[in-house]
């Protein structure tokens, strides 16, 4: 039985989908509550979908500029999402994000996650601090260090920022699949509460090692690039969806790629970027229904072979 908390998620996302029906052109999904996985150091549970910045959210700070990002934020937390990712480096994601938290009132529903990407501990410092500011919080859910710079220095300021309660957990990240074998490295010598990396249909090197490293060791994954920055969408912009995605209750290709990465369990949550609150919501129907097994999740690899 749902609990009240999970039916007004649906009940939000239902009516968000149904105002969108006009641009998603799918039938009304079926009333699910969005996917949850446990974080393996303290069981909390974290939305499956959640929402990426890089480039989606680098505008300016302004009312045009914000408006329809503040339409992809509400989508996301009246979805039953969470999970809002961004960076310094990502121009003015970080801001833009907070300002929207703001805006909307939302920052208790948000779990928001955010790096550092400095060398040195006082120019760390100085980041994570500009950081706080950015997001307009006193405490951030999630910071990680960025594509492993500067790694042992910043975990060690990162660990001390979460021991004083500024931060509730810790990680390190990488876009690359060049870079899974210096992440597991790290990961077998520093205890991290997250990991963040690339994993989608076409960039499958994680299954070998880090996912099942991640499974043993009880590390949380979150997944950047899924859509392979949209290569993998541009691959079937013209191809009709196939019959594997009305078995699966897929309504778009999106959905069908974000289910191949939902269905391995080693996956914590999904973080695709978007900047469009149609998008926001086609995103989140990957966290509705059935995920497919070993045999259908060979299907869709074939489909983008």
């Amino acid at each position: 039985m749902h609990s009240r908390r999970q039916f007004l998620q649906r009940s939000a996302l239902l009516a968000a989908l149904a105002a969108l029906a006009p641009l998603l052109c799918a039938p009304s999904p079926a009333a699910e509550a969005l996917l949850g996985r446990r974080i393996p150091s303290s069981g909390e549970e974290l939305p499956a979908i959640g929402l990426g910045t890089s480039r989606s959210f680098d505008v300016v700070l302004d009312d045009a500029a914000l408006a329809p990002l503040v339409e992809v934020l509400r989508t996301l937390v009246e979805g039953g999402g969470s999970l809002v990712d961004t960076a310094p480096s990502y121009g003015n994601a970080e801001r833009v994000s907070g300002e929207l938290a703001r805006r909307l009132g939302v920052r208790d529903r948000l779990f928001l996650a955010s790096k550092v990407s400095s060398t040195g501990r006082e120019a760390g410092r100085r980041q994570i601090e500009a950081s706080f500011k950015a997001l307009q919080t006193a405490r951030i859910d999630l910071l990680q260090v960025h594509n492993l710079q500067d790694t042992a220095t910043q975990l060690g300021l990162l660990r001390e920022l979460k021991a004083q309660g500024r931060l509730r957990y810790i990680g390190v990240t990488h876009y690359l699949e060049s870079a899974h074998d210096d992440l597991l490295a790290v990961l077998r010598r520093e205890r991290v509460d997250f990991v963040q990396f690339n994993y989608s249909v076409g960039e499958r090197n994680a299954e070998r090692r880090l996912l099942p490293f991640c499974a043993d060791h009880g590390i949380a994954t979150l997944i950047n690039r899924p859509f392979m920055r949209g290569t993998l969408l541009a691959r079937v912009k013209e191809r009709p969806l196939p019959p594997l995605a009305r078995e699966l209750g897929a309504t778009s290709w999106a959905q069908l790629l974000l289910k191949y990465v939902l269905a391995e369990p080693a996956v914590t949550a999904v973080i695709p970027a978007s900047a469009t609150s149609r998008y926001m919501a086609d995103n989140l129907l990957a966290g509705q229904g059935r995920l497919p097994d070993a045999g259908q999740r060979a299907r869709i690899v074939e489909l983008f072979a």
